[in-house]
């Protein structure tokens, strides 16, 4: 059905090439003596040796759009993405002006969009608004920022095609180019309070998953994890401003009052259907006020959720104190993504504990040492290297290793690595000879979420639904985030356990050196070494080439998930 009669049109063409016509000659319009309806009318691309005219204005008498172009119409997506930049011509910038306010962006190509974007008529920002085709967008951004910097070979190797763009949108990123594609491998099963999960981790150091592999065999073998979230609660923390120090002290004695609480309180969980305040933690310094507001948020991470509570709690305090500023909704009092001692001391998000009993012979056979070494190096390097070295949250060996790459794989802010990455992990003998080992891992501040932010983002919520809890749980809200913490939690465990093994065994370097470095570095590596010992770390037969270790190493029947170099090669001291 087209237009009403007498309706300016505009022929949809495909982009005009030097292949395809000898000259192009432009009907060029002098504005000032024209008015508004007859420059609409006078814009007219005239291909010599050519039928197609390009007109802004014509219309047939029956009211409807001349279907002399309608193929090249169809196609114009298609062919100027494909048309040559060379061959291509691009139309004046009135032109181009007047046909996207007209008939919109589908009638220009590529290379007449950076035009406009070049005038300042779209905004480089706003192209995915202005042309209303994501993926049209994202690559005329590409060129865009080629071509100014002169890098546009540097995109070859960024790939956008074949990306639901619609989930990004207004909610995951912007100025979008691309995609990054991550490495997503699985480690498992982890035995977890009874049931077995398939841990999706996405990194790039290579030996992290087989490592965390080991740590749950080690782990699965020896009965599994127990876990238990102690607290939740997501945390935003504003600072307000008072014309003196006695008014600020006033204010926090009133809100710790516990009538004053339950009114805040109302206040803040009428805003959500899932927020609910638990407490109101406030830290005075001269007339600020640090007002700390912690609420559980469901299945979401909640950040959004708790700073738009906090807003509307602020606005009711004010009510009681006329004279209190709003210097800020966030006052490093939450605190998120820093280093903080608030978060290790009085937690953020879920708090976890996590704890398991691994057998002697699983330690002799799984992870090539003894109970009684991963106790001393664990105090040696967790607790007391982690004291000299001032750490707030560090008392581990790579916790954060395992958090980012659970957070990469399931659409986490991987910022928040950060605080969620604060554990302990304390190892103690066990059994009747000592020779088995306890270990537990305790995480005040891990913050996830299975709802919002990079969760709706297709490659991350299947990560999600490996684990089983992709969304919102569907009868206890904010069972499947708490659930996602005590996953992160045994994982850690595991890695923690795993990590430590090598290093009190020796293996860490030559396992790295195995799974973490090219063919060619190992090349170069082996024919320098000219002896080594074939045994578990403790001395062996000497070899007189590390080919002899290599072809053991090959044909070793070994039960570990991921059998280390080192575990048959050792360099003497």
């Amino acid at each position: 059905m087209g237009p009403p009669k007498g309706t300016p049109v505009v022929h949809r063409v495909a982009p005009v090439t030097v292949s395809q016509i000898q000259k192009v000659s432009y009907a060029e319009v002098d504005r000032k003596n024209e008015s508004d309806s007859d420059v609409e009318n006078k814009y007219i691309l005239n291909s010599p040796g050519n039928n197609n005219i390009f007109q802004l204005g014509e219309t047939d008498e029956s009211g409807s759009e001349s279907e002399e172009l309608s193929e090249d119409a169809d196609s114009l997506n298609e062919s100027s993405s494909e048309a040559s930049s060379q061959d291509e011509i691009v139309r004046s910038l009135d032109i181009c002006k007047t046909i996207y306010d007209l008939d919109g962006p589908q009638c220009l190509t590529d290379k007449e969009i950076l035009t406009l974007v070049e005038a300042k008529h779209i905004a480089p920002y706003q192209l995915e608004k202005a042309l209303d085709d994501l993926k049209r967008a994202v690559c005329i951004r590409r060129k865009l920022v080629g071509i100014e910097n002169k890098i546009e070979d540097a995109f070859i190797d960024l790939p956008y095609n074949h990306y639901d763009y619609s989930l990004v949108l207004n909610a995951c990123c912007e100025n979008v180019i691309g995609y990054i594609p991550i490495p997503c491998g699985v480690a498992g099963p982890l035995l977890l309070d009874s049931k077995e999960y398939q841990i999706p981790m996405a990194t790039t150091e290579g030996c992290l998953v087989a490592s965390t592999n080991r740590g749950f065999r080690a782990l699965h073998l020896s009965g599994g994890v127990s876990s238990c979230v102690v607290s939740d609660g997501m945390s935003r923390g504003p600072v307000v401003q008072f014309p003196t120090a006695l008014g600020a002290s006033q204010a926090m004695i009133w809100l710790e009052d516990e009538t004053n609480f339950l009114k805040i309180k109302e206040i803040f969980d009428g805003t959500s259907r899932f927020a609910r305040l638990n407490k109101i933690h406030c830290r005075i310094a001269g007339r600020l006020l640090y007002i700390r507001f912690v609420a559980r948020t469901g299945d979401a991470m909640g950040m959004n959720m708790i700073s738009k509570g906090t807003e509307l709690a602020l606005g009711e305090i004010m009510k009681e104190f006329r004279t209190m500023k709003i210097l800020s909704l966030s006052g490093n009092f939450c605190t998120d993504k820093k280093p903080a001692a608030v978060n290790w001391i009085e937690g953020r998000g879920k708090s976890v504990v996590a704890e398991a009993v691994v057998s002697a012979k699983v330690i002799k056979n799984v992870l090539k040492t003894t109970a009684a070494a991963l106790v001393e190096l664990n105090m040696a390097k967790n607790l007391i290297g982690s004291a000299v070295a001032g750490s707030i949250g560090g008392f581990n060996a790579h916790a954060s290793n395992i958090v980012t790459a659970i957070y990469l794989a399931t659409g986490q802010d991987p910022a928040q690595n950060v605080g969620s990455s604060n554990c302990i992990t304390l190892m103690e003998r066990r059994g009747q000879d000592g020779d088995d080992l306890y270990i537990s891992c305790s995480m005040p501040s891990i913050e996830c979420g299975t709802i919002g932010g990079g969760t709706v983002l297709r490659p991350q919520a299947a990560c999600l639904e490996i684990l089983g809890i992709r969304g919102s749980h569907p009868t206890q809200p904010g069972e499947n985030a708490r659930l996602l913490a005590r996953i992160i939690c045994a994982s850690v465990l595991s890695g923690e356990l795993s990590l430590m093994s090598a290093l009190s065994a020796g293996h860490l370097v030559k396992s790295h050196l195995t799974l973490n470095r090219s063919s060619t570095n190992i090349a170069a590596l082996t024919t320098s070494v000219s002896s080594v010992s074939l045994g578990d770390g403790r001395g062996g037969l000497r070899m007189s080439t590390i080919d002899q270790g290599l072809e053991q190493f090959r044909r070793s029947t070994s039960d570990t998930p991921c059998p280390k170099l080192m575990d048959f090669l050792t360099v003497p001291n």
